[in-house]
């Protein structure tokens, strides 16, 4: 016959015990909401327009190399 599993001696920990861990829930305005959701998006379009910046070099650099090879 199995024996039962013991439970575990640690009782769970839970965050309201210990304020030092984590800082408290402070509740944003919905105008702070919008310029949070304004910043990670600017912060995007910014990484995509690199990206977009690195494709563009490397699609130049692939025409060129068909020029080549269409020349021969």
């Amino acid at each position: 016959m199995p024996t039962p599993k013991q439970p575990d001696p640690a009782p769970p920990k839970s965050g309201r015990n210990v304020p030092d861990e984590r800082k408290p829930w402070k509740k944003k305005t919905p105008a702070e909401v919008v310029l949070d959701q304004i910043s990670r998006v600017r912060a995007d379009v910014t990484k995509k327009e690199e990206e977009l910046k690195e494709a563009r070099r490397q699609l130049q650099k692939l025409e060129e190399a068909r020029k080549v090879l269409e020349a021969n």
